[in-house]
């Protein structure tokens, strides 16, 4: 039998995690929650869930639910990984986690006094393309790591939309650039120095956000991230004597890893495997006891610590230690 899965809002991400979690064995999703009883029906219907619930406190009420996909604004993020797992369920929560590192310790602190595993979804961290790029630098494939770069960018101009509102903590940072801190620091490190710069846009929000960070043994990340910039998502690792490149790193829809090195570029191919539902997996078997958590505390916090710093160096104009 799967594990019993219910997903907290009705939120558009949900469609990339839906049908993920229907296609696994190993994942039964029983439930879903919206603030109103007839919108959570028709979404139950429309995805073939089990389950509607009018209120999130009703899903998490539901004691054969054991765990919880948190799709929210980012705002709530940490108040509802906080009352999950005190009403007794593991959480995946949406990233990012949050913007303010004390939050999201507290949530962490929480799901231990509860006993309940806790993990911040960056679905791109199970793919076999990050495995395999992480790995291909371990051998030393490009020599002496030196700079890490990243970008994550997409345009749209709706000061309604959700990605684009101050009440909810939307912004570039927050919607992508979350991913370029978390896969500099997935090949660097924890960041020592950063320093970030932002362009508010008429939403009140970072339209463009720049960021450049230092990490131990002299080695720098610089990346970019926009809600008002062309699409383009990158990652890249230059090392002395060549360099990996991912043209696709976030979503790997087509899994490359292009090593760079003697003036050629040998391209590695991967399987495709859907994150989505790895990192469903990942949460259900490290439930069970059957694998270790692949994203737990050390990396949510450390991602929240590094974003933190860098919208605090943006605003005073001014470098960050951490």
């Amino acid at each position: 039998m799967g594990m019993k899965w219910g997903i907290l809002s009705t939120a558009d991400i949900n469609r990339l995690v839906i049908p993920r979690a229907h296609e696994s064995p190993k994942v039964d999703l029983v439930g879903v929650a919206s603030r109103d009883q007839a919108r959570a029906e028709e979404y139950a219907r429309k995805w073939e869930i089990q389950r509607a619930y009018g209120s999130y406190e009703a899903l998490l009420a539901d004691d054969e639910i054991e765990a919880v996909y948190i799709s929210l604004p980012n705002n709530l993020h940490c108040e509802w990984s906080i009352r999950a797992v005190e009403a007794g369920k593991h959480v995946l929560c949406e990233k990012p986690m949050g913007k303010r590192t004390a939050e999201v310790e507290e949530a962490f602190d929480a799901a231990e006094r509860a006993g309940r595993i806790l993990s911040e979804a960056f679905m791109y961290r199970h793919s076999p393309q990050t495995e395999r790029v992480r790995q291909l630098l371990d051998e030393g494939a490009i020599g002496e790591l030196r700079v890490v770069r990243a970008c994550f960018s997409f345009a749209i101009f709706d000061t309604e939309n959700i990605r684009l509102r101050t009440d909810v903590e939307g912004g570039s940072l927050m919607d992508v650039g979350c991913y370029c801190v978390s896969g500099s620091r997935l090949l660097a490190g924890e960041p020592e120095l950063v320093y970030g710069q932002q362009l508010i846009g008429p939403s009140g929000t970072d339209w463009v956000f720049t960021g450049s960070m230092r990490f131990a043994d002299d080695v720098f990340g610089l990346f970019d991230c926009g809600t008002a910039l062309p699409s383009r998502d990158e990652l890249e690792a230059i090392g002395s004597e060549g360099s990996l490149f991912l043209d696709d790193p976030w979503h790997g829809r087509t899994p490359v890893i292009e090593l760079r090195r003697g003036g050629e570029a040998e391209p590695i191919e991967l399987e495709r495997v859907d994150p989505y539902r790895l990192e469903l997996e990942n949460v259900s078997d490290a439930i069970r006891g059957e694998a270790e958590l692949l994203l737990g505390r050390e990396d949510a916090v450390g991602n929240a610590r590094a974003i933190e710093a860098l919208f605090a160096s943006a605003e005073r104009g001014e470098a960050v230690r951490l």
